[in-house]
């Protein structure tokens, strides 16, 4: 790995200790990674389960995942700041001793409050690690291998979110809820534990400011759209504190007053989130692109095993190994896609890998309590190609649109749209899931075959939504150098 020696600020007789201390941060960094990841995915399999354990409807147990993404969506703003002002051991440190501390919380909750509070402070330590990942590879490895460094973090995502539902799969068939936590624990402090040895430093510090006034606006922004979105699924209840549009009133306000005052503080370099990284049509383009793939993807994973479990019949283990092979094959694909980026570029990529998203969604729209879990299974096989085809393409391409020094800005903007548009993505389809099973279930159908219908309209959504990924997949290409400038790449 050959390190420019302006990013790590040491003499060319340096570089090779140089470059074997940034394999060993970004090995660190990606193990970590791995854990957070794991523990996310997890729960997948869990929501239908947790709600008959704690007796709770679809639309309280989803918190468990929509608050953990918005949570990650409030935080993730301000690692922009984190990573200019700590330098990268004492934030890894502050990531993990938060999310270990998160975990213990979840394993010893008693009941579902507690747990989604568990969850969230779970989240703040996943929203640090994902920036400080993102971060340090743009820093560190030069523009003609990143895609392949890209490719190799896809591996770990991919494979995290294949193994992860099979493990919460066979941990709920043989032991109670807690043991997802309880048995994750160990592994998150003996990631720390390892970190607090081996992880050394590889940035600069530098001053900059943190606006208070940012921080609140975009956790009414963030957490009035997604919870309003949320609310929608739980329909006109009597008692009411407020009206159901309030809070998607209250978050589309104040996202535009902090998009507005990010615009002012760029121009005096005290933005919590710099918006000058959208004067490049290319990071524009992608996170747009990712926006749109994260929203129809995540609703799309919060449905499946409810699907499977309640309305096809099969337990949690057997959904977690029916999403296994999809998931390996995703982690496996990683590396050839980096290294066709690397040659080809993102554009021949992405096409098809959206397309191949879109159809599998198509296809969703019409699951009943007939369906073969081959058909599944193969759907969700296709769908994973699909996604290997587009995540590493969209990041490598989003992040090398932008100069230099706007990197923890970039990856902070990037992850914070890629967990606002999860969140609200999963919001949006348990909520229209909801409302529709509520209906069809008013009309006199069956139980199952109404959770079903509601289902297939989610499912139609998001195989609307995707469309709109490919068309703006057309527009994405790849950046120009290695740090261009902030128009036109």
């Amino acid at each position: 790995m050959t390190i420019d020696a302006t990013t790590t600020g040491d003499l060319p007789s340096g570089e090779v200790d140089n470059s074997a201390r940034n394999k060993l941060v970004i090995a660190l960094l990606l193990g970590s990674t791995f854990v957070v990841f794991l523990n996310e995915t997890m729960m997948s399999v869990a929501i239908p389960h947790l709600m008959a354990d704690l007796g709770v409807a679809a639309n309280i147990a989803q918190w468990l995942t929509t608050a953990f993404l918005l949570t990650m969506a409030i935080v993730i703003p301000i690692t922009g700041f984190l990573l200019q002002r700590m330098n990268t051991r004492p934030v890894f440190m502050l990531a993990m001793s938060v999310f270990a501390a998160g975990t213990l919380i979840c394993a010893a909750s008693p009941g579902i409050e507690l747990l989604i509070f568990g969850r969230v402070i779970q989240a703040v330590g996943t929203a640090i690690m994902l920036p400080l990942l993102m971060t340090t590879v743009m820093t560190l490895v030069p523009p003609e291998t990143r895609g392949k460094t890209m490719g190799n973090i896809s591996i770990v995502i991919s494979v995290a979110p294949a193994i992860g539902p099979t493990i919460g799969g066979f941990i709920l068939a043989n032991f109670e809820w807690r043991w997802m936590f309880i048995l994750m624990l160990p592994i998150a402090l003996g990631a720390l534990a390892l970190g607090s040895r081996k992880m050394q430093n590889v940035t600069t510090p530098r001053y900059a400011p943190l606006d208070i006034a940012s921080v609140i606006l975009s956790a009414l922004g963030f957490g009035g759209l997604v919870y309003g979105l949320s609310s929608l699924g739980e329909g006109e209840q009597a008692g009411a504190a407020f009206p159901l549009w309030l809070p998607l009133v209250v978050g589309g306000v104040s996202m535009v007053a902090f998009i507005w005052r990010q615009i002012v503080l760029s121009r005096q370099d005290k933005a919590l989130l710099d918006l000058r990284t959208f004067l490049s049509r290319n990071y524009t383009v992608s996170v747009l692109t990712m926006g749109i793939a994260m929203m129809a993807l995540f609703g799309t994973v919060i449905l499946l095993p409810i699907y499977t479990q309640n309305v096809l019949g099969l337990d949690t283990l057997q959904t977690g190994l029916l999403l296994l092979p999809g998931g390996l094959l995703m982690g496996l694909l990683a590396p050839s896609v980096g290294r066709l980026y690397d040659r080809i570029g993102p554009t021949k990529l992405l096409v098809p890998g959206t397309a191949l998203v879109s159809i599998v969604l198509w296809a969703l729209t019409r699951v009943d309590q007939h369906t073969s879990v081959w058909a599944i299974l193969t759907g969700h096989i296709i769908i994973s190609i699909g996604l290997a085809l587009v995540f590493t393409p969209l990041f490598t391409a989003a992040l090398g649109s932008v100069r230099q020094e706007m990197y923890s800005h970039g990856s902070a903007i990037l992850g914070s749209v890629q967990q606002v548009a999860g969140a609200a993505g999963i919001a949006l389809f348990v909520a229209l899931m909801s409302i529709r099973t509520a209906g069809l279930a008013a009309e006199g159908v069956e139980p199952v075959s109404a959770l079903a219908g509601g289902i297939q309209l989610a499912f139609m959504v998001g195989a609307t939504i995707s469309l709109f990924a490919i068309v703006t997949a057309f527009f994405v290409r790849k950046p120009e150098g290695g740090a261009p400038g902030m128009g036109g790449h």
